[in-house]
């Protein structure tokens, strides 16, 4: 009988337990919020998977894996601040750069990407069960990186399809998640697509997200995400000898924007006077942002 109680005891302890270590160890709160994001993607995919296939492989399931992830920002307390939108309002064909820092830019990118657009992704996804399927039928582009000669083709069928069926097509050009606080060398795809099919590139940069979210600190709290979508870069006339500056022209632009981006939520941070931290591990968890902050500014002085 003692037993009994004792058992009975312990299981009503563990979920209060559980509780005090999400609210009370930054750890245990970053696996917890990054499980439930993970599982939620998956959960998602299960469900809308079937419905996606009584339309076939098409770029309109899109629609609906955009509506199963903007949920997501409320749920972790992230607001979304766009600027630039207008840029966007573009009827015509076109490429979409974005830099990539974590698995949240697909917070980011469900809340800017326009109708007709599909992302490029690494051929890997594919074959991840149910999410693998629904990446497939939103008639996502999968390439695969260690065939360069394949990527080629798919970027020439791509090229071919934008103009044929009115397609926007968005890529990481970084070609890896990148939290540092320099933009990586880009890899040209992107830009041979957009020589190759004559469409502008749009440029988009999404800010740090020090403040609420870093893996290698296994931190992940509440914040706010900038987006910003740079003017249109044309393309017409250019030929693939144009490529590799190209390249470098947008990337030079959207690093320029990051750092301002940087610099700007640096001052936020300085200006602000954060209130008194409930405990040790809060007070931690919120001091990484700062932390972050004084280092830029004395590596910016240097």
């Amino acid at each position: 009988m003692m037993e009994v109680v004792l058992l009975q005891g312990l299981l009503l302890l563990l979920p209060l337990a559980a509780l005090m270590l999400y609210w009370y160890n930054a750890t245990f709160h970053y696996f917890c919020k990054v499980g439930f994001f993970n599982c939620w993607i998956v959960a998602m995919a299960t469900l809308l998977s079937p419905f996606a296939a009584l339309r076939g492989r098409s770029v309109e399931n899109m629609k609906l894996l955009r509506a199963a992830i903007l949920p997501l920002k409320l749920f972790y307390g992230i607001k979304m601040q766009v600027r630039g939108s207008e840029h966007l309002n573009n009827k015509e064909p076109y490429v979409i750069v974005c830099n990539h820092q974590a698995s949240l830019d697909l917070l980011g990118m469900v809340e800017v990407i326009p109708d007709r657009c599909v992302p490029v992704a690494k051929k890997e996804l594919m074959y991840m069960g149910t999410v693998g399927w629904a990446c497939w039928l939103s008639g996502i582009i999968f390439i695969d990186r260690h065939k360069r000669e394949d990527a080629i083709d798919v970027i020439s069928q791509t090229a071919r399809t934008m103009r044929r069926e009115n397609l926007r097509v968005l890529i990481f050009p970084e070609g890896t998640r990148n939290q540092n606080k320099s933009m990586l060398p880009f890899k040209r795809g992107a830009f041979h697509l957009a020589v190759q099919a004559q469409v502008p590139i749009f440029p988009i940069v999404i800010s740090p997200y020090w403040d609420f979210f870093s893996s290698k600190e296994k931190r992940f709290t509440s914040g706010t995400c900038t987006i910003q979508i740079l003017p249109k870069v044309e393309t017409q006339g250019l030929s693939p000898k144009d490529v590799p500056e190209l390249t470098e022209t947008v990337r030079q632009a959207m690093a320029d924007a990051l750092a301002e981006m940087s610099a700007n939520h640096c001052g936020d941070q300085h200006t602000e006077q954060p209130p008194l931290p409930r405990c040790a591990g809060a007070s931690a968890g919120r001091g990484m942002g700062s932390s972050q902050c004084r280092e830029d500014t004395t590596t910016t002085s240097n």
